[in-house]
């Protein structure tokens, strides 16, 4: 069982690491301008001249798809690095002070799920000028709950340990028991939880680009050049299947990941 997930989590950790080098660094070693019209490749299917083909305005979709990567990456970095900062923040805090603050806590989270994710985004989307920093913003401030709840509700567990409640009772500082004590039990938990956010940042920044109100050009994402290819998908259906893929594979390879390292950690609490 332990070489299995060992092979899940290197397996998975290889096609993420060669997706994340090939978008930030591929196409400054193939040299193609992203964004050079060729009027005489114009939807062209996959050959040695484009490997990937290329789109309707003749541009070398494999230009497009590493340049659009290193885009859709840093939004799903950023955004589940900013909402798990903030859930860890305030979910921590919420079961550290307790009392009226975890009622806010509370009264905030149910708030925020009211509303499903994909109708609040799209309503936040629609009313501002998208773009890269907007949508890290907007992604992250509809990702935080799931993350606070969770890191909440472990937190709580944490406090009521006996040698939590004896530092307290000593007059340790608040903030170091959360650095020495908090913060490695909860390592886990936050890690595994910004996998996951990193594959549903990139999920629902592809969404919105695909319905028009996410990336725009001169700028692209995978989800806009899935977008741009979904009008000639009967006629040239690479445009549209290899930005997909890769969505896929980092979406899948993410998630694969997350239940490796969780079953990793379970296998260690079990010992």
């Amino acid at each position: 069982m332990r070489n299995k997930t060992n092979s899940a989590l290197w397996i998975n950790a290889l096609v993420l690491g060669f997706i994340l080098i090939a978008s930030f660094l591929g196409s400054f070693l193939i040299g193609i301008d992203p964004n050079y019209l060729d009027k005489h490749a114009i939807l062209l299917p996959p050959s040695c001249d484009h490997w990937l083909g290329t789109d309707r305005l003749g541009r070398d979709l494999l230009a497009r798809l590493l340049e659009g990567g290193s885009i859709s990456l840093i939004i799903g970095l950023s955004s589940a690095t900013l909402s798990t900062f903030i859930g860890v923040l305030y979910g921590v805090s919420a079961a550290f002070l307790r009392g009226g603050y975890d009622k806010l806590f509370i009264v905030m989270v149910d708030l925020f799920l009211t509303f499903p994710t994909l109708f609040l985004l799209l309503t936040l989307a629609s009313y501002v000028n998208a773009s890269v920093w907007v949508l890290i913003f907007i992604i992250s401030l509809t990702g935080w709950m799931g993350t606070a709840r969770l890191i909440r509700s472990e937190s709580f567990a944490i406090a009521s340990k006996p040698y939590i409640r004896i530092l307290q009772l000593g007059g340790v500082s608040p903030v170091k028991i959360m650095l020495k004590y908090y913060a490695p039990l909860l390592a886990p938990l936050v890690l595994v939880n910004f996998t996951f956010g990193v594959g549903g940042a990139i999920l629902a920044e592809s969404g919105l680009s695909f319905l028009g109100l996410g990336i725009t050009a001169p700028q692209m994402s995978w989800g806009s050049i899935l977008s741009n290819g979904k009008e000639v998908m009967d006629i040239a259906w690479w445009v549209s299947f290899f930005p997909g893929l890769l969505i896929f594979l980092v979406t899948f390879s993410l998630m694969n990941l997350s239940n490796a390292l969780q079953k990793r950690w379970s296998q260690k609490e079990v010992r």
